[in-house]
């Protein structure tokens, strides 16, 4: 196998030379949310301002926030919809991945830079780092971010202890099924670039699948060799709870299962179930809950007339 490709996002620091590398494309970033008030308008205003007129445009789906993120983001510059109103002649749902395959609908860049609207501490080298090396390499296709994920006690934070579905989950199914993808240091990041031809060409799971979805198909593909990653250096996020978690895990676990058996990596015997069943335990009491998670997916653009 190559040598993956790495950079680091200072490498795409001076402006004048990503522009002249820019020429004709047009660069767009999707931000999908829910909820993401505390934080959207700092992502949305640094790209507003530091960014243009590198980037093209900045859009917000938005999955029927119930807080401001919406107003915040139009506030600050963004064109936000909401995920129902964007192909609203079909079936919608509410997921992560249907926000993101929604956007190829509304973009007109053929390079997306995909960030997540929640994140503290935002910086210009989200993008410029994502976007650079698409820019300056026509042999990339796709480019994921990696960074130190610290996990936050209160107001304290641990250099360790974030990205806990992609280490206790993610990262032993690629070791057992999908070695060839051993060399993503961050799986399921929720930063990545790519160009609108590749994006055009995957099927995204509709909720938190659609990450690992991308990077298997893009390996049974052959195209293993057109990933490249980039150092983000640390990235600050709201800390989701167990029960979150679990869903996250059970939704991610659907999709790979569905590609083991489509790649003959293993059969399974029953459909797949899609109730998620677990436990919520406190000092006084133990109590089984439920939660249906479907986890369909959004087939290829390039296949829809």
């Amino acid at each position: 196998m190559p040598t993956p490709m790495r950079f680091h996002h200072r490498q795409f620091a001076d402006m004048k030379a990503l522009l002249a590398l820019k020429g004709s494309h047009r660069i767009s970033v999707c931000i999908p949310t829910l909820n993401e008030a505390a934080t959207i308008g700092p992502i949305v205003s640094t790209i507003h301002q530091e960014l243009r007129p590198l980037v093209d445009e900045i859009l917000v789906i938005d999955s029927n926030s119930s807080d401001p993120t919406r107003e915040i983001a139009s506030a600050f510059g963004a064109t936000v919809f909401r995920a129902d109103d964007i192909r609203p002649d079909g079936k919608s749902f509410i997921g992560k991945g249907e926000n993101l395959w929604k956007a190829l609908h509304a973009t007109t860049g053929d390079m997306i830079c995909y960030i997540d609207g929640d994140i503290s501490e935002f910086h210009g080298g989200y993008v410029t780092g994502l976007i650079g090396p698409l820019l300056e390499n026509p042999n990339i296709d796709y480019v994921k971010a990696f960074y130190e994920r610290p996990l936050a006690y209160g107001d304290e934070f641990h250099s360790t202890g974030g990205g806990r579905v992609s280490e206790i989950l993610v990262r032993p199914l690629i070791s057992l099924f999908y070695p060839e993808l051993s060399f993503m240091i961050q799986p399921l990041s929720g930063e990545y670039a790519a160009r609108r031809s590749t994006l055009e060409s995957l099927s995204f799971p509709v909720g938190y699948g659609v990450e690992i979805a991308h990077l298997i198909d893009l390996a049974r593909d052959g195209k293993s060799s057109r990933i490249a990653q980039t150092d983000l250096v640390k990235r600050i996020h709201r800390n989701r709870d167990d029960d979150e978690l679990g869903s996250m895990a059970f939704a991610i676990l659907q999709v790979v299962l569905r590609r083991l058996q489509r790649d003959g990596k293993l059969s399974l015997s029953t459909p797949l179930p899609d109730l998620h069943q677990y436990w919520s335990v406190t000092s006084e009491n133990a109590q089984q809950k439920s939660k249906v998670i479907p986890e369909p997916e959004r087939p290829p653009i390039r296949s829809l007339t």
